[in-house]
């Protein structure tokens, strides 16, 4: 069983292996983790090690190898390769799915607010304000301030992210490149991966229909990143 922390930074190393062939350097993770020394990333890499997760290679720089991933892999630490996020589904009927008693909610879930619907297409209106709530799992968070929006559109179905889906984001205005962000240009609000190139800002879909759309740096505010998403069944 892996900490928070140790399942976010495998999932780092090995969704940046696949999308570079290198795995990430220790500023890197230590940032892509917010910690505050590289001497916890030291610990986070021997604790994975000797759990027989990843591998040193010897005579290589930067030289780790993620040997093989926990079961409960999900969205945690948002994967950043072309199609790879796997969302953690939970099934319901034809409304969010409600916490299983209040005791139940107290203990393993959160009540988080729902703000709107967010595009996964053409950029629709900014984020709205709270209109009920939603308990997720607390397994699905971690530290911070979450809120949850409705996905509408189809621009990210390669990342595993379905019209109608709801989005679990961490409140945030920084980003890691790669990662899937709620990000605001103008008034409008959309549902991207975020990609950091020189001085510009790609936002970039998961589905080939939709163009990557590049912009200023003060063009692009970055209101959350995604850590989770639930699927109901109708």
């Amino acid at each position: 069983m892996l900490t928070r922390k140790q399942h976010e930074l495998l999932m780092f190393i090995h969704e940046r292996i696949k999308e570079t062939g290198v795995s990430p350097s220790f500023d890197e993770m230590k940032e892509a983790l917010d910690l505050a020394s590289k001497s916890g990333i030291h610990r986070l890499i021997t604790a994975l090690e000797e759990r027989g997760f990843i591998r040193r290679l010897a005579h290589r720089a930067r030289a780790l190898e993620v040997v093989k991933l926990p079961q409960q892999a999900t969205a945690a630490a948002p994967p950043k390769g072309r199609g790879a996020f796997r969302p953690q589904v939970f099934e319901g009927g034809g409304a969010p799915p409600p916490a299983a008693s209040p005791a139940a909610a107290a203990n393993d879930s959160r009540e988080l607010p729902i703000l709107g619907r967010i595009a996964a297409g053409t950029p629709i209106d900014a984020i709205q304000h709270e209109r009920e709530r939603l308990p997720v799992p607390e397994a699905m968070l971690g530290a911070g301030e979450h809120y949850v929006l409705e996905v509408q559109g189809d621009s990210m179905i390669e990342a595993g992210i379905l019209d109608g889906d709801y989005v679990i984001i961490k409140k945030g205005d920084t980003a890691t490149s790669g990662e899937i962000v709620v990000a605001l240009v103008g008034e409008e609000a959309t549902l991207k991966r975020l990609r950091k190139k020189g001085g510009s800002i790609a936002l970039e879909a998961a589905n080939p229909k939709y163009e990557t759309r590049i912009f200023g740096p003060d063009q692009v505010e970055v209101q959350g990143k995604l850590v989770g998403l639930i699927r109901r069944y109708h």
